[in-house]
């Protein structure tokens, strides 16, 4: 049995939240520079976003930078836009394909 397989789908919420928290910290337990763990996140998003369409979930909400994001050092905050827009411009056609709309806050 899938783990999709055990999931309540008359109980999916219409929409979910995630705050995207600890891919700098992750990476550096990892041995690695903290934009790996950035460049680690897209593969989490993908994920997300391919798990909630697959069980209903009608809006999925990223919480991916704050404010304070901008205290970071330059190169950090410089290599985050630049993955930011990288992916999403690698990710229009499918993002199409599959009806999602993509709005920013």
């Amino acid at each position: 049995m899938s783990l999709k397989d055990k999931v309540n789908l008359e109980r999916v919420p219409k929409h979910v939240a995630v705050i995207m928290d600890g891919n700098g910290r992750w990476a550096k337990e990892q041995g690695e520079e903290r934009v790996f763990g950035h460049i680690s996140g897209v593969h989490a998003v993908r994920e997300s976003l391919k798990a909630a369409a697959a069980i209903g979930v009608e809006y999925l909400t990223l919480y991916t930078f704050s404010t304070e994001n901008w205290n970071r050092p330059q190169e950090e905050v410089d290599a985050l836009m630049d993955l930011l827009v990288r992916t999403i411009a690698g990710e229009v056609e499918s993002l199409n394909e599959n009806g999602v709309k993509l709005e920013t806050i």
